[in-house]
């Protein structure tokens, strides 16, 4: 489920990191990276885990409201009467009977960020909206209905909420970061849950992906810097941002290493990720540098890549 746009940003990060510490040699710096990326994909994917936990307790606690109201010394008809529908959504139900799913439920690297406070609070808001009232108005269960309260609950009252982003940001190791593979991996969750094996999130082929960058970016800096020096014009290279000159290093890894990714989507993944994590100017930068070396390279015939196969 995780893209590779979202690896080339977590090896991005276990680069900076290797270049801010002191490692060692090549292959220290392979261990120690590998470890560390690994580390940042579970870490993000948990994300994932706890949006889609925030989602259905919001969901359930309309059990735990009724019985509360229902207990109190002079409960009214209206607390007599809490409507519970939501907390047998069947889509809901589906994902909690998930084997892979149940698995993750108890481990500490997700229980300790459930935070019941919000997820009351959230509840309370949830049974206000139009959305809600005209969910519970209706006796049957359509599945899209089912499916279309829970997106509602994360798309609206929890991705939307400002508040509750900025305690997420406080209390979730990597959330403004990951927030955008989050959304992407929630929009994916609601298309296709039932496919989704909870422990193993990220495919082989993926991860070798992402650790065949990380190593070759490592063993190769010598080399890209060699090719990159020189299309740094009018640029000190010690003045370059270190977010840049890594995102070089790496495009210039995949477009010589990587046959099977076009030269084209490499150049445009990477001056999307500058955009997005490094300085105002570094888009345009990158496209520029990576840009010359690709002609260079093209010139040289050093490029070799693998013909798309239609399907």
């Amino acid at each position: 489920m995780i893209g590779r746009r979202n690896i080339r940003v977590k090896v991005m990060q276990t680069l900076y990191t290797l270049a801010t510490t002191s490692v060692g040699d090549a292959e220290e710096q392979k261990k120690a990276g590998s470890k560390l990326l690994d580390e940042k994909i579970a870490r993000s994917l948990d994300l994932f885990i706890v949006s889609i936990i925030y989602t259905l307790r919001i969901a359930q606690y309309a059990e735990k409201d009724a019985s509360q109201r229902a207990a109190k010394y002079l409960p009214t008809q209206e607390d007599l009467n809490v409507n519970t529908k939501i907390a047998g959504n069947e889509f809901l139900w589906r994902v909690m009977n998930n084997e892979s799913f149940h698995a993750k439920l108890n481990e500490p690297s997700i229980t300790q960020y459930i935070d019941e406070d919000w997820i009351k609070k959230v509840y309370q808001e949830l049974t206000k909206t139009e959305e809600y009232k005209e969910y519970i108005s209706v006796n049957a269960r359509e599945p899209k209905a089912e499916v279309g309260i829970l997106r509602f609950i994360w798309e609206t009252l929890i991705a939307d909420n400002e508040d509750l982003f900025e305690f997420f940001s406080d209390e979730l190791p990597g959330w403004e970061d990951d927030y955008e593979m989050t959304e992407m991996l929630m929009s994916n969750f609601f298309k296709s849950s039932s496919k989704i094996n909870f422990l193993n999130l990220i495919s082989k082929e993926k991860n070798d992906y992402a650790h065949n960058l990380l190593h070759t970016a490592i063993d190769k800096e010598t080399y890209c810097s060699e090719l990159i020096q020189p299309k740094l014009i009018n640029w000190d290279s010690d003045r370059v941002a270190l977010i840049d000159m890594i995102l070089l290093r790496m495009g210039v890894c995949e477009l010589l290493y990587f046959p099977s990714i076009p030269t084209k989507v490499t150049i445009n993944e990477y001056i999307e990720i500058a955009k997005y994590y490094s300085t105002p100017q570094s888009g345009q930068f990158i496209n520029g540098v990576l840009d010359n070396i690709l002609k260079d390279l093209l010139q040289e015939n050093k490029i070799h890549k693998e013909e798309r196969k239609l399907k």
